[in-house]
């Protein structure tokens, strides 16, 4: 009976970790530990000197879980227990995702709502409700600027990472105002948008706004007919795009080259890891790298000795931002569906899950590098996703199953089914007038499709709300249900951007900043003091 007694004493750190949960104390410790956390939070007011949105295309809460135990998994866990380096973030709120015009939203529209502060029509970019998908002439008038347009009027630097093309609808939506989300290059538009003015996605790329860093693939929307891709010269249909002669790779180094006369310290344009890992931080205030023709390849694709992963062009890109001392914006997305977008998106929308949800670990250790690059004292980092998918796991499936496997018992159908499953999409199938049964190790395979119960050639969104997760300067903002719009305020709020510039918090963090800055005179007066100083001593 005593030896009894001391087991159930025994402290839960001398048990092994499952036996630990069987304790009260193991659950009662980590909450106490959770309570002080969040009894030590308090709201961080300052103004945010650095923003970084990260968006995962897709992300919705199921795509989240499943992804926090795939990476106990893959770390040798079983996974549940895991925690995503995003989930350590003190501030959530849930953003409803709906357009104007639809319950269930598409890239471009939500993208619209937290870049550029406005709900708007599906399909469209960085225009108002006003404007009608497909028609040119109701552009004119009705653009919207987002909050990187904004953050680069200010003198912040901005950049944008995507494992996508990066006139994909998601960064598009940072500084284009097109009334259709698929006018990638001139050769996408009709004759109509093209005699009424309107211009392709990726010559405003060029054009409406200076980025300083642009990284992700895209290449063919920016170079003439049938130009040669440096990558894949001997495949014609990697050629460029282009019907108007126009090379903008070209005209963006000629315009940043010719800034460089007036103090810039000049600009590279990359198209493979090679290229990336060549620039150094320093050497450059304008970096462009588009290292596929369209869309870049999963992260279990990736050819890793000639593509970036979405963790090494995060880095790159805020080690080259970081230098403005004004600060600066970084969007980046990767998409968790298989097919073309975000690759998370791309993944789902082609019902392979484990593509999916290998992004979305990505998507991850980017947040997580990113924070050892930055600090929460003057940087403002936001995760959150556009919409999430009709994806879902279930089955009763035992703790440490992998996310892949197989519920433990069989349908009414008398056939085995994986847990994770999707509502619809090209995972349907029908064999001798039933549901194929599901079987291991197939159903590990990183491209196979797991079932869903309609069948359609992609899968397709989900409208449920999305997470957003937030840290540093102001991310107290981030609470409760919001419109998806009031992202996007609430970052240019806590960076003192339009149009909260001149709010009085705003104007007095730039008097203290000023106080304690030395005028330029008296620091002259003081570096010529210094250099006489030296002259005496010798």
């Amino acid at each position: 009976g005593s030896q009894s007694a001391q087991g159930t004493c025994t402290p839960p750190a001398l048990l092994s970790p499952l036996d630990a949960e069987k304790t009260p104390g193991y659950w009662n410790e980590g909450a106490r530990k959770s309570l002080e956390l969040a009894l030590a939070l308090q709201p961080g007011a300052r103004q945010a000197k650095n923003i970084i949105l990260f968006m995962g295309d897709g992300m919705g809460l199921p795509t989240m879980s499943a992804a926090r135990i795939y990476k106990g998994q893959l770390a040798g866990g079983s996974g549940e227990e895991s925690v995503l380096a995003m989930e350590t973030f003190p501030h959530m709120a849930l953003a409803k995702t709906y357009t104007i015009d639809r319950q269930v939203p598409d890239s471009a529209g939500t993208g619209t709502a937290y870049l550029c502060g406005v709900k708007a029509n599906a399909k469209t970019l960085g225009l108002s409700g006003a404007a009608i998908y497909g028609k040119c002439r109701t552009s004119f008038g009705n653009e919207v600027d987002s909050i990187l347009h904004r953050a680069r009027l200010a003198g912040k630097s901005v950049g944008i990472v995507t494992t996508t093309r990066v006139q994909h609808a998601s960064p598009g939506a940072a500084y284009a105002h097109s009334a259709s989300r698929s006018w990638y290059s001139d050769a996408n538009m009709p004759k109509e948008a093209l005699q009424e003015g309107c211009k392709d996605i990726a010559y405003q790329l060029v054009h409406n706004t200076d980025i300083n860093v642009i990284l992700g693939g895209g290449r063919m929307y920016m170079t003439p007919k049938r130009t040669p891709d440096p990558e894949y010269p001997e495949d014609s249909a990697q050629n460029g795009a282009r019907k108007d002669g126009l090379d903008l790779i070209a005209e963006w180094l000629s315009a940043k080259q010719h800034r460089l006369c007036s103090g810039w310290q000049g600009a590279r344009y990359v198209w493979d890891k090679k290229g990336l890992d060549a620039v150094k931080d320093d050497s450059v205030s304008h970096l462009m790298g588009l290292f596929e023709p369209k869309d870049m390849k999963y992260e279990l694709n990736r050819n890793t000795s000639t593509d970036p992963s979405i963790v090494e062009m995060t880095e790159k890109a805020i080690r080259i931002l970081r230098r403005n001392p004004n600060g600066f914006f970084l969007f980046v997305e990767d998409d968790h569906v298989p097919r073309a977008g975000g690759r998370i998106d791309h993944g789902h929308h082609s019902g392979r899950a484990k593509q999916a949800l290998m992004e979305a670990v990505m998507l991850d250790r980017a947040v997580a590098r990113a924070g050892e690059l930055t600090s929460t004292s003057d940087t403002l980092t936001v995760v959150t996703a556009d919409h999430s998918h009709v994806f879902t796991f279930g089955g009763n499936t035992l703790r440490g199953t992998s996310i892949f496997g197989l519920a433990p018992k069989k349908a009414k159908d008398k056939q085995a089914y994986t847990s994770i499953l999707y509502g619809n999409g090209p995972g349907y199938s029908i064999r001798n007038g039933g549901r194929p049964a599901a079987s291991l190790p197939a159903a590990e395979d990183k491209d196979y499709r797991q079932q869903a119960a309609v069948p359609l050639e992609t899968e397709t969104h989900s409208g449920e709300d999305v997470v957003v997760l937030a840290q540093g300067p102001m991310a107290h903002l981030f609470h409760g249900v919001q419109e998806q719009h009031y992202i996007a305020h609430a970052m240019a709020y806590a960076a003192c951007l339009e149009p909260y510039a001149a709010e009085p918090r705003c104007r007095a963090d730039r008097r203290a900043s000023h106080g304690t800055q030395c005028p330029p005179q008296p620091l002259l007066i003081l570096l010529a003091l210094c250099v006489a100083a030296h002259m005496v001593g010798r």
